[in-house]
Formats: structure tokens, C-alpha cells, sequence
């Protein structure tokens, strides 16, 4: 799970602690420290300081557990009582950003023109990729380049909403699920069971204060519905938030003078799957090969025209959109259940989870009251 320099990373989490409830922990070494307290009840309120990583360091904290027995307990098989490892967002929004790379983009575009159908696919990836497969790359959204494009795609007939957000002056950033609802490390994700052409999306993801500043960055698999996208866009929410539909961590790590926001730019992901079928597939997104810088997508979500007053996390899409042929030729990839993905990059770790439908996965009951009345109970409110 960790990073390659993990004894240079400050990494805060957020832990279920068994008879107590969720705790914010620092990793050292391989011990995890709970520091909760009155003063750092939440991962907001760590958050919300003027220098977060600084505080995590030096905040006062007792022993949980090593590092390795968090690790063995953070299984889609932990109870609800049991040591295991938590989504480190808490009171925050859980935001996403879409269409972000060239690559998905053309993707975007076939799921639209197939309707969600993935038998449809494969001819007209052909067909639209003639037309606008090397055309999007390099341009910068909203200049005068990418309008002219736009404007020789219209005259095509090929102009689509998921380029007019790709290419276009405005970023595609929604809500991926409710404050609280997200997974952790070795948490089932859910597929809702309508769906039958689906996909991992690795991701990373910034952790922004309520006044705009980024302040770490974790992982995250933004599950993705393509045929119920496809069919339209007005069902993105149906397509993105679902039960366990999205997951974050296993750790967060906080910027310093050794991670910043630099290193999220260069960073470069890797993804597995790997199927009880015994199918595999690998796939990788660099965000170097982001249309949008992300501090420009974090300043589309909020200012003056929008405030989180508890601040957010933010995914900021992928380059990954699978295409390899799993149950059929033509029809590319979708999960089946029991898929386990695994998402990774040397300075964030790795994240990995087991695929379930949405119904099976366990129903999210401990909500922001629940929280807030646990807080209470312990004496950090």
C-alpha cells in the first residue's frame, strides 16, 4: 500500500478503530499513531490548518496498530466493528472531473454515438477515430486552436457534448458521491446491476481546503457505467454514484517541501485487473497528458461562485478507457464480479479493491449524523 519513500511522505489516514469508531491517524514508519483529538477530530479539521502536514507530524498520538495489521485487515471481509482502513475524506465533498484527456475523450464521444451499446463500438471507434483521434491531442482548452477545431467537427457532424466540456472553456466537474459515502482501502466498489459495459477509472485525487488551497492528493477508482452514460448524459448520476461506487486512499498525503503539487502533475498510473475468470488486464493514465492543469479545474470548482465550507476532494479523471475484449470480440472490456483492481503510483501507493455489484456491496449506514453523534459520545466535539 505504501509509497516507494514512505519514511519521506507525511501520510495522514483515517482508520476504524474497533469499540471507538473512525480515528485520524499519521503513519510512522511502520507504525499507525492515532492522533485524534479535540483539536483534530476530522480529516476537515486537519485540513482546514494553515500548514496540515506540519500538524500531522508533530500532533501528539498514541499507538493503533502497525502498519502491517492494518494492511491484513483492510479486506472487503472486515465487519463493521473491525480495525480496517477508511476512504481519508470525511466531511468533505467528494467532486469529479471528467473528459480530461484526449485519449477518454474519443471514448466519451463512441459511448454517446453507440447509445451504451458496446456491440456498436468497435465500428464506430473506427469510424470517429478517423475523423478526431489525433485531432484533440495537445490543444488547450478554450483557445483559439481548440474553437477552430471545434468548429470544423461541427461542420463534420461530429461535435459532441463530451467535446464541448473536453476542449471547450469550461470543465465537466460533478458530485461523485455524498460526504461520508466513499470507500477505503480493500473495501468492496459497487457496479449497480443495471449496467453490463462498465469500467475502473484510475485517478488521482486533490484534497482542497475550504479556501481553495490544495493541499494533498490520494487515489481513487472513479467506477464508471459506460452503457448507462452512454444512453444519456442526464444519467450521469445514476452512472457514478451508486453504493461503494467510489473509492479513495489508502492514505493521503499531505504537500510539503518533499510532495507537492509538481509531483501530481508528473505523476504516472498504473492499473490492474485481475478476474476470478482469470482474465487480466493492465492499463496505465500520466498526467502529464492532462487537457486541464489541475490547480485551473480546482478554480473552476470553487470561489466566489461556489464555497465548501468543509472543503473537498477532487478527482481529476483518466486517460484509461479500456478497450480490450473480454466476453465477446467487439464488445471490449467490463467487470465481472469478484474483479480485483489495483491502482498505484510510486509517490501515492497503491489502492486496491474487489468488485461487487452495488447491491451486495455492504449498505452504507454511518453517515455525517452518525459521525457527528460518535464525536460527540467520545468527547472530540
Amino acid at each position: 500500500m505504501l509509497p516507494q519513500n514512505s519514511d519521506q511522505a507525511v501520510l495522514a489516514a483515517r482508520v476504524w478503530k474497533p469499540g471507538t469508531g473512525p480515528c485520524i491517524v499519521r503513519l510512522e514508519a511502520n507504525r499507525v499513531i492515532d492522533i485524534s483529538s479535540k483539536a483534530i477530530p476530522t480529516m476537515q479539521a486537519l485540513l482546514e490548518t494553515e500548514r496540515p502536514a506540519d500538524v500531522a507530524r508533530s500532533a501528539p498520538g498514541n499507538f493503533l496498530c502497525t502498519v502491517d495489521e492494518l494492511a491484513a485487515a483492510s479486506t472487503e471481509r472486515a465487519g463493521p466493528d473491525a480495525l480496517r482502513l477508511l476512504a481519508p475524506a470525511d466531511l468533505q465533498a467528494i467532486k469529479a472531473s471528467g473528459v480530461t484527456f484526449a485519449e477518454s475523450m474519443v471514448e466519451r464521444v463512441i459511448e454517446e454515438r453507440a447509445a451504451g451499446d458496446a456491440d456498436r463500438a468497435e465500428e464506430i471507434r473506427a469510424r470517429v477515430k478517423s475523423h478526431i483521434g489525433e485531432s484533440l491531442s495537445g490543444i488547450e482548452p478554450g483557445s483559439d486552436k481548440a474553437m477552430a477545431v471545434k468548429q470544423v467537427l461541427q461542420q463534420e457532424g461530429l461535435w459532441s457534448q463530451y467535446l464541448e466540456v473536453g476542449i471547450g472553456p469550461d470543465a465537466e466537474v460533478f458530485t461523485k458521491c455524498q460526504p461520508m459515502a466513499a470507500v477505503g482501502q480493500g473495501a468492496a466498489v459497487g457496479l449497480h446491476p443495471m449496467s453490463s459495459w462498465n469500467n475502473p477509472e484510475p485517478e488521482v485525487v486533490l484534497a482542497v481546503s475550504s479556501a481553495g488551497r490544495i493541499v494533498g492528493a490520494t487515489l481513487g477508482n472513479d467506477v464508471n457505467l459506460r452503457d448507462v452514460e452512454g444512453r444519456s448524459a442526464l444519467l450521469l448520476g445514476k452512472a457514478k454514484d451508486n453504493n461503494a461506487s467510489a473509492a479513495l486512499g489508502p492514505f493521503l498525503r499531505l504537500f510539503d517541501d518533499r510532495f507537492t503539487l509538481d509531483d501530481v502533475r508528473r505523476a504516472h498510473l498504473t492499473m490492474s485487473v485481475t478476474g476470478e475468470d482469470g482474465f487480466t488486464l493492465e492499463g496505465s493514465s500520466s498526467m502529464e497528458k492532462i487537457s486541464r492543469d489541475p490547480a485551473s479545474i480546482v478554480s473552476q470548482t470553487i470561489g466566489r461562485h461556489h464555497q465548501y465550507p468543509d472543503g473537498f476532494f477532487l478527482y481529476l479523471g483518466t486517460m484509461f478507457a479500456p478497450v480490450k475484449d473480454r466476453d465477446a470480440p467487439g464488445q471490449g472490456f467490463t467487470h465481472h464480479p469478484g474483479d480485483t483492481v489495483s491502482i498505484s503510483t510510486p509517490l501515492l501507493g497503491t489502492l486496491t479493491n474487489t468488485v461487487r455489484l452495488s447491491t451486495e456491496a455492504p449498505e452504507w449506514t454511518f453517515g455525517t449524523s452518525a459521525l457527528m453523534r460518535n464525536l460527540a459520545q467520545r468527547g472530540l466535539l
